[in-house]
């Protein structure tokens, strides 16, 4: 048999021999799996095998909208329209030939019916062209024709093939398979001595199930399962009790440019896995067997908290422990490096509870792709090479794809823990065990548990190792292009899913809530969440509710690009789109005018783009450039409000939704709950790394200390959600990697001895750092740059300082615009204003939470004292905040240097700090 592979809209599969993608071509006949299949199909070294190949693919240029109607773009109504098809893929098409190879056809007729409006707006993007009607009686055979190829053509009158294209096929298996929405056990089963596999998979000619006792080992046995018409759903139902052994699915399924395949596959639905992933787990997340010691007895932390309560700390699971001696060498790296409470990286997060912290949020712990489970590298730590040398990330980059390091943004199973955070990731049972653990121990921290989720995109597509949902349902999962390309905008390689298509939404959906009802999760963050439908969103936001009874916070990235952009599509999950949702997005308003420039900031303009606390008060800016990012500051510190008014640098008073955000209102939400403000997350330099390109050279080291507490203080003191990025409190540096994703353990270290921050440890990696390698040489070899233990233990105590007076009033954390309206005024504004100087009042007359009568906030960005008169604080009794003023307090600058004359209403601010007055 020859294969002859064509270009692919969806799959590019001529190329079979690149790393990843193992087929075998096979004799055997396109028969299903209905007929005997040979128990070693189960164990056959190729995840695939073709079993019809198919002479040709075609692009995806034609949309089902639903079961009987199609649109075509940029096609005009001339001719004759059908639809053929093939249950081995054996059509060849040419344009002005006959069409050959096909098994039957359907025609099709022209429409002009109006489509519903749930048609025309999901199918918005999709270009003019004619609309196509199957008729009443060939709406039946749909179901079947959805598992074979089918290839759509104009013809004229004697056949001759005008146009012809393959079809996208979401509208149509949502419109068929509706009933699926509303299956609840998807995946495996176990109950009352019985085992149950569902897999939704429409588009297979068959499908069944590997049966194997071990993670290792050949199968057991090979089970044929039961299709259901209504749902698309594949299922078996075993009477016996298979917890703790391991299954795959075969499935026979036509792949556009392949033809009918056998994939083993692992189930989307996945709760654990065998080491790599190579196998599902078989049990039920509820058995006791699962349950550590005390789980769900002790109740959540802080279970009261509302959203503008949130206090986050975002960290790495590696990053917390494998450069940490007082944890057990077992542990290091691991889930259960939470559970030693007496570690120093527990400590430290003990102490941040203690002083305010809400929230740890884990960068992803899901399933993913990029790291080993078993035998991944421990890079070669580098014993030599200096500050400024390439020794160190030459020797790391050796094993970058093979240590066991990655943040993790490459999902491949999203409903199971990541076996490389485990202490045995061959076990199914202790990946499930160990996460909870982690969570139970947090828990008893006083911290909740959040996670961040990707499920805006997949490892990878097509007929490739890690790819999961497409070689179950071929086309369906992820967003395609005008000719049925998978979108990239948010990863390459990676494909964007397509939430807006219901089994994708309901796999999000489903995926959520499991790790809320069955791991305690009490928070997500949604990575490029603008990427979904808003809609799909909010009934994430409904289920969660309805289904653990208690309040979830949902928070996200909402930036607005790619193919969805503006609403191409759906109305998005962005910045701009979630008014009244109560779901929250960062903003990078206020992040942008502390730190200066933009994420996409190179070359000089690093240096050159001063932001509000590392340059602008000092280095020669214009006093507009200073007032303008002190406005935008302003944005922040108010909560991003939409209809909040205050006068801006120009005298005029505006709502913050009239002040230009790089061509955007910077006042973009509708309530407090909705932003996260932060200056530092995973993503970029840090903020000490990005001070140091800003920041003069000569600047003292406590200094720079102070200026990253700036940043801290804004954040703390800004309206909504306060977000940290885990050693923003210690001054953590990334030896100025910009992106460390990849970059092992030696570039994204934490030190909680609190000794070292790791700047000036070497050139950061090449790959995405090479181009600066001219400007990062000489500032890591800067001596006065790198901080000492004592600047680093002055930050860290300055920083629970701030988290401390954060959360000593509900002031600082008002709980809608209204409130935040009628309590919070800035002062010092318009044209005369001292714009090195922020002054803020806030009201706490008769507020829940307030402690105070009133408060007055001053952040000082200048490198000289400030002083000011605020006329309608004459004669008032404002004293230091109790913080400042405690024996333990972090900055004994503060209370020696700060002060209020009441006779004249002035306020004395020390330089470059934050400064909090209240009166009791």
């Amino acid at each position: 048999m020859t294969l002859v592979f064509g270009w692919s809209g969806y799959y590019l599969q001529a190329l079979l021999n690149i790393a990843g993608i193992f087929l075998m071509v096979s004799n055997v006949s396109a028969q299903s799996l209905e007929n005997r299949v040979p128990l070693a199909a189960c164990d056959a070294s190729e995840f695939a095998s073709v079993l019809h190949a198919a002479p040709v693919n075609y692009e995806a240029g034609a949309y089902w909208l639903n079961r009987q109607f199609v649109k075509w773009p940029g096609v005009a109504e001339v001719g004759q329209f059908r639809l053929y098809y093939s249950k081995s893929g054996q059509i060849q098409a040419a344009i002005g030939t006959r069409l050959k190879g096909a098994d039957g056809v359907v025609s099709l007729t022209v429409s002009d019916e109006k489509l519903s409006e749930a048609q025309t707006s999901r199918f918005q993007f999709v270009a003019n062209g004619v609309l196509l009607k199957i008729s009443a009686n060939d709406i039946p055979r749909m179901s079947d024709l959805h598992k074979q190829q089918i290839l759509l053509v104009q013809e004229n009158a004697d056949g001759v093939v005008l146009k012809l294209a393959s079809l996208q096929i979401a509208g149509a298996l949502d419109d068929l398979y509706i009933a699926a929405k509303k299956i609840k056990d998807l995946g495996v089963s176990v109950q009352a001595r019985q085992t149950g596999f569902k897999l939704w998979a429409p588009t297979a000619q068959a499908a069944g199930v590997c049966l194997y006792d071990k993670a290792n080992g050949r199968a057991k046995s090979f089970l044929p399962m039961q299709w259901n018409a209504a749902s698309g759903v594949w299922s078996l139902l075993r009477e016996s009790d298979l917890s703790g052994r391991y299954y795959q699915y075969l499935v026979d399924v036509y792949v556009p440019g392949l033809g009918l395949v056998r994939n083993r596959v692992t189930d989307p639905y996945s709760i654990s896995l065998s080491s790599d992933s190579r196998r599902s787990y078989i049990a039920q997340l509820d058995s006791p067997k699962l349950l550590p010691k005390g789980w769900g007895v002790a109740p959540v932390p802080r279970k009261g908290l509302l959203q503008t309560d949130m206090a986050v700390y975002e960290l790495h699971v590696r990053d917390f422990s494998i450069n940490d001696p007082s944890v057990s060498v077992a542990h290091r790296g691991k889930y259960l490096a939470f559970t030693e409470p007496a570690s120093r990286g527990m400590q430290h997060l003990q102490a941040l509870a203690n002083a305010g912290v809400t929230d740890v949020h884990l960068l992803p712990v899901f399933d993913f792709a990029s790291v080993p489970e078993v035998g991944c590298v421990n890079p070669l730590i580098p014993g030599t090479g200096g500050v400024n040398s390439e020794t160190q990330q030459a020797l790391t980059s050796v094993t970058s794809t093979r240590d066991c390091y990655n943040w993790g943004y490459d999902p491949f199973h999203y409903s199971a823990p990541e076996g490389s955070y485990s202490t045995n990731a061959n076990d199914g049972a202790n990946r499930i065990l160990e996460f909870r653990r982690m969570v139970q121990a947090l828990h008893r921290a006083g911290l909740r548990v959040g996670m961040d989720v990707v499920y805006n995109h997949t490892d990878s597509i097509g007929q490739k190792a890690t790819s999961v949902l497409d070689r179950v349902v071929p086309g369906y999962y992820h967003r395609l292009n005008a000719i049925g390309q998978v979108e990239q905008s948010t990863c390459t390689p990676c494909g964007n899913t397509a939430t807006e298509n219901m089994m994708m939404a309901k796999l999000m959906i489903d995926s959520v809530v499991q790790w809320a009802r069955h791991y305690q999760i009490d928070s997500f963050r949604f990575d490029l969440m603008a990427h979904q439908p808003r809609a799909v969103m909010e009934e994430l936001q409904a289920k969660l509710r309805a289904q653990t009874g208690r309040e979830l916070q949902l928070l996200g990235e909402g930036w607005n690009f790619g193919e969805v952009a503006n609403g191409a599509r759906f109305v998005q999950a962005s910045q701009l789109s979630l008014n009244g949702s109560g779901i929250a997005t960062f903003s990078d308003r206020g992040r942008d005018a502390v730190r200066g420039g933009g994420f996409g900031d190179s070359g000089q303009d690093l240096m050159l783009h001063k932001g509000y606390i590392n340059g602008l008060a000092d280095q020669g800016s214009s006093a507009s450039d200073l007032a303008k990012s002190a406005d935008l500051v302003r944005v922040g510190l108010a909560g991003s409000l939409r209809d909040f008014s205050m006068m801006t640098y120009d005298g005029h008073y505006k709502t913050l939704k009239e002040i230009d955000y790089a061509g955007q209102p910077a006042g973009y939400v509708s309530e407090p709950n909705e932003v996260v403000n932060y200056v530092e997350n995973h993503d970029n330099q840090t903020l000490f790394d990005i001070n140091v390109y800003k920041l003069p050279l000569d600047m003292s080291r406590e200094d720079r200390a102070r200026v990253q507490m700036l940043g801290a203080a804004i954040t703390a003191f800004s309206q909504g959600i306060s977000y940290f990025h885990a050693g923003v409190d210690i001054l953590r540096s990334k030896s100025m990697d910009k992106n460390s994703y990849n970059s092992g353990d030696w570039f994204n270290r934490l030190d909680w001895s609190y000794q070292d921050n790791y700047f000036a440890t070497g050139l950061p990696p090449k790959a995405e750092n090479g181009d600066a390698y001219q400007m990062i040489a000489p500032l890591l070899a800067n001596p006065l740059v790198k901080p000492s233990p004592v600047e680093i233990a002055l930050a860290r105590d300055m920083f629970r300082d701030l988290l401390r007076i954060r959360s000593s009033s509900s002031l600082f954390r008002l709980r809608s615009a209204a409130d935040v309206r009628q309590r919070l005024r800035f002062e010092n504004l318009g044209t005369q204003q001292n714009a090195a100087l922020i002054v803020a009042h806030l009201d706490g007359g008769g507020y829940p939470g307030a402690n105070f009568r009133s408060l007055r906030y001053f952040i000082n960005v200048a490198s000289t004292p400030q002083q000011i008169e605020i006329s309608d604080a004459r004669g008032l009794d404002y004293i230091l905040h109790p913080v400042h003023t405690d024996a333990k307090a972090g900055d004994s600058r503060v209370p020696a240097m700060a002060k209020f004359d009441s006779a004249n209403g002035r306020f004395f601010v020390p330089a470059r700090s934050a400064v909090v007055f209240v009166q009791k």
